[in-house]
């Protein structure tokens, strides 16, 4: 059971991973305020939790292990691969790394890039000149970059589930959710009756049913 321990403890690791994905959210998100800060380091200190416990310390297997190896005696628990927790509960047998929720993960953290890095551009180009963001991204959805956020942080509990990333993700989302409002107060008092027709049209987070067909 123990002979997967030295795939952890890989602390290097544990800071060069953080940094990637903090420093890649922050060049495009592009922290500005304080609740900007706010956002950015709720969502780094997700990912410090979620690296940690991928290469440092498998606190959540530590805590499972006797549940887990009562049940699932043939797995190595402390072996890397087996941090692939959906995986492993049912039954994949190939590499975790080509296994269902690993690969349906991907998805999800490129898109929640995508949202990140593309809305920030047509927010960036709308600040500048001043007016409303309503065109790209910002035409289906009022807050694509928490969003995307949300789903960068859904996607890795896909990949890799921890009992801290679990219990921080709600929190998260209702923080962002939070956020959002507060700032869709301030553009209200700025814009009035633009920003006013623009909330009839347009969802908060989610797109309408239909809305990304073509010709819609």
């Amino acid at each position: 059971m123990n002979s997967g321990l030295q795939d952890y403890g890989l602390w290097s690791l544990v800071i060069l991973n953080s940094t990637v994905f903090i420093t890649f959210a922050f060049s495009f998100f592009r922290p500005q305020t304080r609740r900007d800060w706010r956002s950015l380091g709720a969502f780094s200190a997700f990912m410090v939790a979620l690296f940690t416990e991928m290469y440092g310390f498998p606190l959540t297997l530590y805590f499972l292990s006797g549940w887990l190896q009562s049940r699932y005696p043939e797995v190595d628990w402390f072996a890397h691969d087996s941090g692939h927790l959906l995986e492993m509960l049912f039954g994949w047998q190939g590499s975790p790394h080509f296994g269902p929720f690993h690969l349906l993960s991907t998805v999800f953290i490129f898109g929640g890039f995508y949202l990140i890095a593309t809305g920030w551009r047509t927010l960036y180009a709308a600040q500048r000149e001043g007016v409303l963001a309503t065109s790209g991204l910002y035409a289906y959805i009022r807050h694509p970059q928490y969003t995307g956020f949300v789903l960068v942080m859904f996607g890795f509990l896909l990949q890799w589930p921890t009992l801290l990333t679990l219990a921080m993700f709600p929190v998260l989302v209702w923080m962002y959710s939070r956020l959002a409002m507060r700032e869709e107060h301030e553009v209200e008092r700025r814009f009035g009756d633009e920003w006013r027709r623009y909330v009839v049209n347009t969802p908060r987070f989610i797109p309408r049913l239909g809305a990304l067909s073509p010709g819609t």
